[in-house]
């Protein structure tokens, strides 16, 4: 009867997690401005649903193409491209949460897996990108279950295992093409290997079930040779790392200023209660020799390591796979205190900061203890793009009219990407550009409404307009429409 009630409590809580998870992620899901990468992301996933030919296009950026594959459905489902696109990360989300759950269960127990999973649902970390359209929601989610299954593989050495394993590693590298790591730290589950008496020889069946998965793999991503470009997805990537020759005599040059962005955002991404009871989980597994804890923590830090040592650009989203890794730890030290008033003391302000910043991130962002990088990326410099829904409807209205030209500062990202994903089918010509307003634009104003979409702080000294609309972004800028005279 115990057993009954407490297999009830346990579903119980695990709904209401689930409801959790979607309240702090679908309400208000396109009131953050959005971003450049969104914007790409979302305009070549309309640009492959459109043109068959053109399924391989984020090739020709250096990008696997798999988030952009599955975004296309959703597409068709929802009106708003924006919603769409956020949507799929929120259910990547949603994966990463079933794969926290498992995995924290498996290693430690099931209390340490409510409390993981509660924590990823809450923590602002989690929460900023999973509501955006980015690929890192997705990579993590592939990430927490790849681990899962190699741990999994591991302990039981089974064919069927080692191909889900496959496909699940596959899809991660077809995801971002840093999933390769997963496949590098596949021997760190070895320590989840228990050798039996009864078969012997099972670990070499383990080795050639890693070689199974690792050539599921490798076949899943050699099928992007099937698009043109395959060769930019390595030139490319090597623009965002350094080289090891780069590197000779200033082995620390990339990795202490990392080491201090960390410093700043996993204070405010992550909160320092749940980085306390986090380095308390650690230190717990570690005491008690648990192999599992080992696997997960390597397959954590490995990554993050490597991120900070290698990484010519660094930003908070690049460590979001490693994210769930770490808030399992925080989970079981949670699960490790036997008190209950000192577990309600310390969950008070454990919870209660992160919904502060979960709050103000729905109702009104940017909120106020998100660090400085991520506060100028997505809110105020020329990669957040306000106002574009509305300029597009502004546009159409326009055409009813007659014939409508609008030009945009910028090639490639948030200007033009950004206003073409609600134009998309519209018959509204978009001439992208730099700062200036050109010949081509000024000649085609003779003929046609033709209006210019930019940010104000780089069109302050340009004539021959008039202002139509303004979208102040957070700080002194603002996405501004001229109409050209």
């Amino acid at each position: 009867m115990r057993s009954i009630v407490k297999y009830k409590w346990g579903i119980v809580v695990g709904l209401t997690i689930v409801i959790l998870y979607f309240l702090l992620r679908l309400p208000n899901l396109t009131l953050q401005p959005i971003f450049a990468d969104e914007a790409i992301y979302i305009r070549w996933a309309q640009v492959m649903r459109a043109e068959p030919t053109l399924r391989f296009l984020p090739l020709s950026d250096g990008k696997t193409p798999l988030f952009m594959w599955t975004m296309m459905p959703f597409l068709k489902v929802f009106e708003d491209p924006l919603f769409a696109g956020r949507f799929l990360s929120v259910v990547s989300g949603f994966a990463t949460l079933l794969g926290v759950f498992m995995l924290a269960r498996k290693a430690f127990n099931l209390k340490t897996a409510f409390w993981a999973s509660l924590l990823y649902v809450i923590v602002p970390y989690t929460v900023f990108f999973d509501r955006m359209a980015l690929t890192d929601s997705m990579l993590s989610a592939f990430t927490i279950w790849a681990l899962f299954f190699a741990i999994l593989l591991a302990e039981k050495v089974r064919l069927d295992l080692a191909f889900i394993l496959g496909f699940i590693l596959g899809g991660a590298w077809l995801t971002k093409t840093p999933a390769v790591l997963n496949l590098l730290l596949l021997p760190i589950s070895v320590l989840a290997f228990k050798k039996t008496k009864v078969e012997k020889h099972t670990f070499l069946k383990l080795f050639l079930f890693w070689t199974v998965a690792i050539f599921i793999a490798l076949a899943m991503y050699n099928a992007l040779r099937l698009g043109p470009n395959f060769h930019l997805l390595s030139s490319r990537n090597a623009d965002y790392v350094f080289s090891p020759l780069e590197l000779v005599g200033r082995p620390l040059d990339p990795f202490i200023p990392h080491l201090q962005d960390i410093s700043d955002w996993f204070p405010k991404l992550l909160t320092w209660p749940i980085i306390g009871f986090m380095v308390y989980g650690l230190w717990v597994s570690v005491k008690t020799k648990n192999k599992l804890g080992w696997v997960i923590l390597l397959w954590a830090l490995m990554p993050l390591l490597l991120n900070m040592a290698f990484l010519r650009t660094f930003t908070a989203r690049y460590l979001l796979s490693s994210m769930p890794l770490f808030l399992i730890f925080a989970g079981y030290g949670m699960g490790k205190i036997s008190n209950r008033i000192l577990i309600l003391v310390l969950a008070i302000p454990l919870i209660l900061l992160p919904l502060k910043f979960d709050y103000e991130l729905l109702t009104n962002p940017p909120p106020g203890s998100l660090p400085q990088e991520g506060r100028r990326g997505y809110f105020e410099q020329w990669t957040a793009g306000y106002g574009f829904k509305e300029i597009a409807r502004f546009l159409i209205e326009q055409k009813v009219k007659g014939p409508v030209v609008v030009g945009t500062e910028g090639f490639f990202g948030t200007l033009p990407d950004g206003l073409y994903i609600y134009l998309d089918k519209a018959g509204i010509a978009v001439v992208p550009s730099t700062a200036t307003i050109s010949a081509e634009l000024r000649k085609a104003a003779l003929d046609h409404k033709t209006y210019f979409v930019g940010n104000r702080s780089n069109l302050e000294n340009i004539g021959g307009v008039m202002l139509i609309k303004e979208f102040p972004k957070v700080g002194s800028d603002a996405t501004v429409l001229y109409q050209i005279k």
